[in-house]
């Protein structure tokens, strides 16, 4: 713990604008000090408790209630003061402005949870569901931050570190006695290991829906100019955010907006149509969709399936983009509702053209962004390729992409740890292996977590938090 977290800290914690109530917070050794200086006493133990706010000549400066949390029994463990006050944002920047005055520091983005952390009031994982809470967009991810401050998450992390820790000591029994005979040390560790790995693969995809509700996927439409891209995001997002002219090279830019799927807030981005063009900004855009589409979480590609040319030609096209080969695609047949008789957009394409390319993609779908025909359809499997079809299940928790990329640093040490066993090379390499499998899993939950990436963590937090 460094100087600065012995300070006396101090925020406003409310949003910023006018409002009905405002709130100042104060945390530190000083804070009875300032009540002190503020209300002339300090007030009783976890009682509202009416009083004036008094300037340094004992004028007052509002009037509201005060809540003092003597330590240890407040949010950050030390001696809080909260004063309630009207909101006008004039009003508490003079009240903290005084506060500071008196013997406090203005305090950075998520110091105060930072301080719960640090005092053992919140483990790292439900320091960082605060933040998720607060940030919440939808109902479905305020759950599951919730649950995730509640310990869900942790309470999971922490079953599947006891079992690890348990095939461990099996492992590093092997090597403690590995000649003594009358020691009960014959343990077949393959089935431990198997069911190991099951648990670790479990967690991990639990820990990646919940990453989709902090982190709102970015699901990127691309396609020929003059496919429907930008008709569909707005049918999708129910919104006219993208302009919609029959002029190819309409849409110049990347143009993102927030729409919700299964209850779940998603990143819409509608890009420049993919076409060679002499045009210097329709050019600048489409290498913009290239960047988009290499960021994307999920990619559909829009193709005009009354467009017989970019029906034939859709399978070359998306093997074009260079996209990874495990990237989630979709194929998103539009203008359906101009087919002749209802033809079908999977029939006008050459089976062998589009072979290798549903040997990936797995889906097509059928839409007219006009009529909305399909879209409800476009919506369950967008849901179920992102894995959000599953975020309103209970016991989903709020997760963050640093715990699924541990997660799967500690499966893939578990997985070695099976194939070293298998081929019986020693004990050794195996009790090393769920070594580096246990550091991975004390980073999900902070104990060997560096400084910086610490800092990382609570920089994230509106201030006041």
């Amino acid at each position: 713990m460094n100087a600065s977290a012995h300070d006396t800290i101090a925020a406003i914690a409310t949003p910023p604008g006018q409002g009905g109530i405002g709130i100042v917070r104060v945390s530190g050794p000083a804070a009875a000090g300032v009540a002190a200086a503020l209300l002339g006493s300090v007030p009783p133990a976890r009682v509202a408790t009416l009083a004036s706010f008094h300037d340094s000549d004992g004028a007052p400066l509002d009037a509201g209630l005060a809540l003092w949390f003597p330590a240890p029994h407040s949010y950050t463990g030390e001696d809080v003061l909260e004063l309630q006050a009207h909101g006008s944002p004039a009003v508490l920047q003079r009240l903290l402005e005084r506060v500071v005055e008196v013997g406090a520091r203005r305090a950075g983005p998520g110091e105060f949870t930072q301080r719960a952390y640090l005092n053992e009031r919140l483990d790292l994982l439900q320091a960082e569901a605060v933040a998720d809470l607060i940030a919440a967009g939808s109902l479905t991810s305020a759950l599951a931050a919730s649950r995730s401050l509640r310990g869900e998450f942790s309470r999971r992390v922490g079953l599947l570190t006891t079992q690890l820790l348990e095939v461990r000591a099996l492992a590093e029994a092997l090597l403690d006695f590995p000649d003594e005979r009358d020691v009960p040390v014959s343990v077949d560790l393959a089935p431990h290991l198997a069911a190991l790995l099951q648990a670790c693969r479990e967690l991990r995809a639990a820990a990646r829906v919940g990453a989709r509700l902090t982190d709102a996927p970015h699901v990127v439409l691309a396609g020929r100019a003059n496919a429907g891209k930008s008709s569909l995001l707005n049918a999708l997002s129910g919104e006219e955010a993208a302009i919609v002219t029959p002029v190819p090279g309409t849409t110049r830019d990347v143009l993102r907006i927030e729409a919700h799927f299964h209850g779940v807030r998603v990143v819409l981005t509608d890009t420049a149509g993919l076409r060679d063009s002499e045009d210097l900004a329709e050019r600048e855009g489409v290498r913009r969709a290239g960047e988009a589409l290499r960021q994307a979480d999920l990619v559909l590609y829009v193709v005009d399936a009354a467009d017989a040319a970019a029906t034939h030609s859709v399978a070359g096209e998306i093997l074009g983009l260079g996209l990874p080969s495990a990237a989630p695609l979709v194929v998103v047949w539009n203008k359906v509702d101009l087919l002749p008789d209802n033809a079908t957009a999977l029939a006008i394409a050459p089976a062998t053209a589009l072979a290798t390319l549903l040997a990936t993609t797995t889906e097509a779908v059928r839409v007219s962004a006009t009529t909305g025909a399909g879209l409800a359809e476009l919506r369950a499997v967008v849901g179920t390729r992102l894995g959000l079809t599953t975020a309103e299940a209970p016991g989903t928790f709020s997760a963050r992409a640093r715990h699924v990329e541990a997660l799967e640093r500690a499966e893939q040490c578990v997985l070695a740890a099976v194939q070293t066993n298998a081929q019986d090379v020693g004990a050794e390499l195996v009790a090393e292996d769920l070594r580096l499998a246990q550091m991975a899993l004390e980073e999900v939950t902070g104990r060997v977590l560096p400084d910086e990436v610490l800092a990382a963590v609570f920089s994230r937090f509106c201030i006041g938090k």
